[in-house]
């Protein structure tokens, strides 16, 4: 076995391979070929690190040295300076120049600082295309000794003591949900996996097939041990090339290993996993809707009861946990079910990954303790809104969640307190706004890609969102009415309480939770006509001051519309009919004698 004194390893994550990583990977094979030091460093490609916003990123080991933002220009530098002479570059650092040694890279950056990594463990350490470097950390250790040393009712005992909930919106548990499906008397049970990540801003499952596919295959195998299954599906959307192909080598890997299919490591216990690829239905999220689609009909949801633990997939019983669900269980199986439950608050065990992303300087990927605030996300990992710009609010749970106002940024991040406070804890999308931010309108975006993706199945949800959107936009024109208000009010009681899935019972949050915690906003919009964050087009104007006008005439020579008139050297005067509020003019004028009101 060859041994390497530096492994360099590059992220080809989605994110960093759409900023060039994959240049950067052959560039760095090249310069390491021109310096003749090929045989002595490892060129390794590897999974998310998490630090989206400083991609494309390159880890330097065994110091551990963090580059961000690398270019192809920068690689020659590393090579030369670092991986030749030793010596760091500082000035492409993560953290400020600082360097990094692996024991306390983690201590060091204010974005890992407070973050502890379970289901991402491998991910930006391991190459995922490799079964062994999977096994060199403890890798099926877990599916071993479950299958050698515990019956199928001791791995749910475990599951249910470790307390882990699902990961993937609705914060089921995880260990009961198994049991039910145990008990559930069948010739023939099935293990799903929901790798359908349809919400917007969402890619922690992506980035955890990417990072480390094998683990997921690990804990559907446990799962199937636990419930007597001998069949999984993992239902991927087709929108993530780079997750299938992964999981693919990850699958047939696990079967030449003989860790899948029969008579695993030995024992009778058989199980075999297969793709099935989502068209791009955001519906094939909901668990029915899911299995209808892998059973090759439209994916539609179906009425429960009977719930899939009792009759699912192919009518059979049927147990559906996410990816990120599944990360966790080979380490409770290793680390035992106190481990876990020692993580995280009273009621919410263990850690959650979150997509953090919108008006953010830190958009990324980060794994926080559950009980961790809202506040230390935004300022103590997310570095803070940009620009000096204040935080107005934070939408979780994606298009089924809420906006949690300033107000509440000490909440802490729980399944039941982000219930109470009118928000949910979702798949992990995490949307942070500013100031300039008009919650009207994102209550209509969240509300549009809902009526985009329904099903519509069931009349509330096909009828009752639409004409909710249409209210909406009747608002954000400016031709909304109090009435309007209260009809909103009336439509989400009524499709909350009658639509047919989960995904249409909680269409309505982002509305009712703007209203809640914004109906000011709301209220401005009806009765002022002016949109307070001079967002809606329709309520808002560019005027020019003319005590500050200079004159210069760069507004007119750049409206693309020539809706402004003046002479030289006296003040313009902007057409308000002609003008389609561009912000061309304001993003020009240097003399701040423009204004948006």
């Amino acid at each position: 076995m060859q041994i390497y004194r530096a492994h360099v390893l590059v992220c080809a994550g989605t994110g960093c391979t759409s900023s060039g990583s994959t240049v950067l990977f052959e560039e760095f094979e090249k310069q390491l070929k021109d310096a003749g030091i090929e045989n002595e460093v490892k060129m390794v490609k590897t999974g998310c690190f998490g630090l989206c916003a400083e991609g494309p990123i390159v880890v330097v080991y065994p110091e551990g040295a963090m580059y961000c933002r690398v270019t192809k220009e920068d690689v020659a530098e590393i090579v030369s300076e670092h991986l030749v002479k030793g010596r760091i570059v500082n000035r492409l650092l993560e953290g400020a120049g600082e360097v990094q040694k692996e024991e306390a890279a983690a201590e060091q950056s204010h974005f890992f600082k407070k973050q502890m990594r379970i289901a991402l463990r491998n991910c930006g350490h391991i190459n995922p295309e490799n079964i062994d470097e999977y096994i060199a950390e403890d890798g099926y250790e877990a599916l071993g000794k479950v299958i050698t040393e515990m019956t199928p009712e001791q791995v749910i005992d475990v599951m249910l003591k470790s307390g882990l909930r699902g990961r993937g919106g609705a914060g089921f548990p995880t260990g009961r949900k198994w049991d039910f499906a145990r008990k559930s008397p069948s010739d023939k049970k099935y293990v799903c996996c929901n790798a359908d990540e349809g919400d917007p801003g969402a890619f922690m499952d992506r980035s955890v097939l990417e990072g480390d596919p094998h683990v997921v295959l690990e804990a559907m195998a446990i799962a199937g041990y636990a419930i007597g299954s001998d069949q999984g599906y993992i239902y991927v959307r087709a929108e993530y090339p780079i997750a299938v192909k992964r999981l693919q080598i990850a699958i047939e890997q696990a079967r030449a290993y003989g860790l899948l299919g029969k008579n695993i490591l030995g024992t009778d216990f058989s199980f075999d996993i297969e793709l099935r690829l989502g068209a791009g239905a955001f519906v094939c999220g909901e668990e029915t809707a899911l299995m209808t689609s892998i059973e090759g009909h439209r994916g539609e949801p179906r009425p429960r009861p009977p719930f899939p633990a009792v009759k699912g997939l192919f009518q059979k019983p049927t147990i559906l946990n996410n990816v990120e669900t599944y990360a966790n269980v080979p380490r409770i199986i290793l680390n035992g079910a106190d481990w876990f439950a020692g993580i995280g608050s009273e009621r919410s065990k263990g850690t959650k990954v979150f997509a953090v992303g919108g008006k953010i300087k830190n958009t990324g990927l980060v794994e926080i303790p559950m009980g961790t605030t809202l506040r230390e996300v935004v300022y103590d990992i997310g570095g803070g809104i940009p620009n000096g710009k204040k935080f107005k609010a934070a939408q979780t749970g994606g298009p089924s969640g809420g906006c949690i106002p300033a107000s509440l940024i000490d909440t802490p991040i729980e399944y039941d307190t982000l219930i109470e406070i009118g928000s949910m804890m979702g798949s992990g999308g995490l949307i942070v706004m500013d100031e300039d931010t008009c919650m009207v309108d994102i209550a209509k975006f969240f509300l549009t890609f809902t009526v985009e993706e329904s099903c519509g199945k069931c009349p509330p949800c096909r009828i009752g969102t639409k004409r909710m959107l249409d209210i909406l936009t009747k608002i954000t024109k400016g031709q909304g009415t109090l009435s309007d208000i209260d009809d909103l009010y009336a439509l989400a009681d009524a499709i909350k309480s009658s639509a047919l899935c989960g995904l249409g019972q909680t269409a309505p949050n982002p509305v009712l939770s703007t209203l809640r915690y914004f109906k000011d906003e709301y209220i401005a919009h009806v009765v002022d006509k002016k949109c307070p964050a001079g967002v809606c087009k329709d309520l808002m104007r560019y005027t020019i001051v003319a005590d500050k006008c200079k004159g210069c005439s760069l507004c007119a020579r750049n409206c693309p519309v020539n809706c402004i008139q003046g002479e030289i050297k006296k003040p313009f005067v902007i057409d308000q009919d002609k003008c389609i509020k561009c912000g061309t003019c304001m993003d020009k004028c240097k003399f701040g004698a423009i204004v948006k009101e």
